[in-house]
């Protein structure tokens, strides 16, 4: 089933996922749902897909949120409706494979979903990030809960509190955290192609292992943590060494940014 909200590929291990709905500014519909969960399934199914890029078309944003012109499909039983991060979210779908943001423009409210599970995020120099939940007079809970495991509390909630009158910077975003590179616009997708690369060219194993560990351990406490830790090194490396030749490993010219 091929997706009709976005673009995917695959090459040398590296899927990219592009979301294509910029005449809505990579707003997410039900459509666009439905191709997430399918993606999601046929990145984890997929053994030769090690690493996950995540971008979007357009010049103004990489996602607003939902589309609220069509909204997405709800049950009209309040009680068996769902989140949509059900569809959206890779952790929550069970994805460990590593997931790269590359964010230009605007990310707001929704986009959050993707945000607060990738695993590294880097913007362009016209990123800004903002939830407009409480503008609209709607609660903010969903993506603020997911953000504040990733950022300072009191961050999170003056991002959520403060809705559409104030947008987080580049760089204060970096200052806190929230993504770790801020370059220019014609760079971003290439250095997010680039360091995909870098963590594909890693045993695939041991990567997964890595994310997983360390994305679970958020939901326990530390000591129940570290056991869980120690079961996925043996898991990762089943025979008690390392899979790759330390000699064989090459090494890189290293810069500070």
């Amino acid at each position: 089933m091929e997706p009709k909200t976005v673009l995917f590929d695959v090459a040398d291990h590296v899927a990219t996922i592009t979301l294509n709905r910029p005449e809505a500014m990579n707003s997410f519909n039900q459509q666009m749902l439905d191709d997430f969960g399918h993606l999601w399934q046929r990145v984890k199914d997929d053994d030769d897909i090690y690493v996950v890029v995540l971008r979007a078309a357009g010049d103004r944003a990489f996602c607003t949120g939902m589309d609220v012109k069509v909204g997405i499909d709800r049950h009209p039983n309040v009680w068996s409706q769902v989140d949509p991060g059900e569809y959206l979210s890779p952790k929550l779908n069970q994805v460990w494979k590593p997931l790269v943001c590359a964010v230009h423009g605007m990310a707001a409210g929704g986009a959050f979903y993707w945000l607060n599970e990738a695993d590294i995020i880097i913007c362009s120099d016209d990123a800004t990030f903002f939830d407009p939940h409480v503008s609209y007079g709607m609660t903010a809970a969903l993506e603020p809960i997911g953000l504040a495991r990733r950022i300072p509390l009191g961050e999170t909630l003056r991002i959520a509190l403060l809705g559409l009158d104030e947008r987080l910077s580049p760089e204060r975003a970096m200052q806190i955290g929230l993504v770790s590179e801020v370059l220019a616009r014609e760079r971003l997708w290439d250095r997010a192609d680039e360091l995909a690369r870098i963590i594909a060219a890693k045993p695939p194993a041991a990567i997964q292992g890595t994310v997983r560990a360390i994305w679970e351990s958020l939901d326990t406490g530390r000591t129940q943590a570290l056991r869980t830790g120690l079961s996925y090194t043996q898991i990762g490396n089943p025979i008690g060494k390392a899979e790759v030749d330390r000699a064989t490993v090459p090494r890189r010219k290293w810069t500070l940014r």
